[in-house]
């Protein structure tokens, strides 16, 4: 890891050196793969952690890798959030068998006071937090509060880029298997379909699981009449206004916070799940034609959040939300649409149509086009009602 970038101005460094929070990362392996928000290394011989990094939330994320006598593979991307205070030093050891970062020894006063007497000895083992890219991580998650991405993030406190999964059923035996009502394991599989029935069903492991909010799959209110749940289903405002109050109640602009932490955990973390969450938040709130006119804020906050990540989705991924059903042009053709209609704020409608202007120019996308929005919306009634 570098020193601090020769293009640091003088008094930032100053004052980074002086208030910066630091790291201390002991026995992390030489090879392996650690970064800090928006920029990553691979770890040397001298490494020993970060220092001077700006007060606040940040994302530490490693890759462990195997030696190059065993290929030098790189393993999954673990990482966690951090919320550091002015001059805080967190203390942590590389846990060989887990291959992960062991935190318990910033819980140690004795530990941390004789580490931080003897940091100007460390100061050379130290790399300088990547300053250049502190505004675009800003961006990414201004409006991500603690409180969002401590209730979001996985109660063991890592964020893994594949899932930790355990079988839903212990079955060692083959009558554990019949009394489940499942195929024997003894038998030759004579179709490809009975050979997937017996494997175990599996689910992640408890505690690793991303805390998402659930967004809500019947999006009508109960008692609806058949032309309610057509007009549901062309404007999501009720659904949306569910998971707010389910999971946003006390201050909702917070589910622009979650948006933020999900492309984070995509884009830095590698979590597929946070991208296709993404996507469905994303889809829930431009779709939401009444919502739009009720709350300005929540909209101009979600058009400054997409400017600045739709700049940042790597190219594939980027093709693959443009073209994919036409996910993100079709949505967003839907916001424009009910952000242009009556009723909506004069400066929700003016900061729409100029960041319609900005895509068009920088992506050129036509949100003219028709992208077969002629063709019927078709809904599922609730069982027992009918069309007369």
């Amino acid at each position: 890891m570098a020193e601090a970038g020769a293009d640091m101005d003088p008094e930032v460094a100053l004052g980074l050196f002086e208030e910066g929070a630091t790291l201390v990362l002991l026995g992390v392996p030489e090879g392996t793969e650690l970064g800090i928000d928006y920029k990553s290394w691979q770890v040397g011989p001298r490494f020993r952690g970060v220092k001077m990094i700006p007060p606040g939330m940040h994302f530490l994320h490693y890759s462990s890798v195997s030696s190059e006598s065993s290929g030098g593979e790189v393993g999954p991307r673990k990482g966690l959030f951090l919320f550091l205070k002015p001059r805080e030093l967190l203390l942590a050891h590389w846990d060989k068998q887990e291959e992960d970062l062991d935190f318990s020894d910033s819980e140690n006063p004795e530990d941390v006071a004789r580490v931080k007497a003897g940091l100007r000895e460390l100061d050379s083992y130290l790399g300088a937090y990547p300053y250049d890219t502190l505004r675009k991580w800003v961006s990414l998650t201004d409006k991500l509060s603690q409180e969002v991405a401590v209730a979001l993030q996985p109660l063991s406190g890592r964020v893994c880029a594949f899932s930790d999964v355990v079988p839903e059923l212990q079955l060692k035996l083959t009558k554990d298997r019949a009394e489940q009502n499942l195929p024997r394991n003894d038998t030759q599989c004579q179709t490809m379909k009975e050979g997937l029935d017996r494997l175990p069903r599996m689910k992640q492991r408890e505690g690793t699981e991303l805390r998402f909010s659930q967004i809500p799959k019947q999006t009508y209110p109960p008692g609806a009449t058949p032309a309610q749940i057509t007009q549901c289903s062309m404007d999501l405002s009720y659904a949306l206004n569910c998971l707010l109050e389910d999971h946003h109640k006390d201050q909702p602009l917070n589910v622009l916070g979650e948006l933020q932490f999900a492309f984070v955990c995509f884009l830095v973390g590698n979590v597929y799940e946070a991208f296709e969450h993404w996507k469905q938040l994303l889809a829930l709130l431009c779709k939401s034609e009444e919502a739009m006119k009720e709350r300005k804020d929540l909209y101009l906050g979600l058009i400054s959040v997409l400017y600045h990540q739709l700049g940042e989705i790597p190219p594939d991924f980027f093709v693959d939300i443009v073209s994919q059903n036409n996910f993100l042009t079709s949505t967003l053709q839907d916001f424009f649409q009910f952000a242009g209609g009556s009723g909506v704020d004069a400066t929700l409608r003016k900061r729409s149509e100029k960041f319609k202007a900005h895509l068009t120019k920088k992506f050129r996308w036509d949100f003219e086009a028709d992208l077969e929005d002629c063709a019927p919306v078709v809904v599922e009634l609730p069982e027992g009602v009918t069309l007369d």
